[in-house]
């Protein structure tokens, strides 16, 4: 079994979402929304930095997935979401956690069917996927849809390696 950490970094609102992930079963662990609110930008970047290090300390992830930069039509807001998903990179590897992304079609692929899926039917998936009873805010649902995002990849990972035990013969 692995615990892993979801990212969904944002400026003002970065989602996580925690999960156990046991070969091809996941079940949910912790998620939130950490509230960087609309003050200073160093501020936000810093309550990111320091509220992800409680939580990791708290719940002890192994793995931690994020979701990749995305170049919005605004070039200053997609600076901000890299610098805020530094914040969280840093959190992570400051803490010994290995970090794997994924670009944000991948991840809606992985747990909706189709890339562009948009955020109401990420948290309806998620939502059945986990076997959550409540509405879950959608940047924490991102979160966790990361976090699922990565252990349906890494266990398919893990199956195409125990499968390639195959030995060719050499004529």
């Amino acid at each position: 079994m692995v615990r892993i950490l979801g990212i969904d970094p944002g400026s003002r609102k970065t989602g996580v979402g925690i999960i156990d992930s046991y070969q091809q079963k996941v079940s949910h662990v912790h998620h939130s929304t950490i509230n960087c609110g609309d003050g200073d930008f160093p501020l936000r970047l810093r309550t990111i930095f320091e509220e992800l290090n409680d939580i990791i300390r708290q719940f002890r992830p192994q793995e931690m997935a994020i979701e990749t930069v995305f170049m919005a039509q605004n070039p200053s807001s997609a600076i901000k979401l890299g610098q805020a998903r530094g914040a969280a990179v840093c959190a992570t590897v400051s803490n010994d956690i290995i970090v794997h992304e994924y670009a944000p079609k991948a991840i809606k692929q992985a747990v909706v069917g189709k890339g562009g899926a948009d955020k109401k039917q990420v948290q309806y998936m998620i939502r059945l996927l986990l076997n959550l009873t409540e509405n879950i805010q959608a940047d924490a649902a991102d979160g966790l849809a990361v976090a699922v995002c990565h252990a349906n990849n890494r266990w398919a990972q893990n199956r195409l390696v125990a499968n390639n035990t195959s030995s060719w013969r050499q004529f």
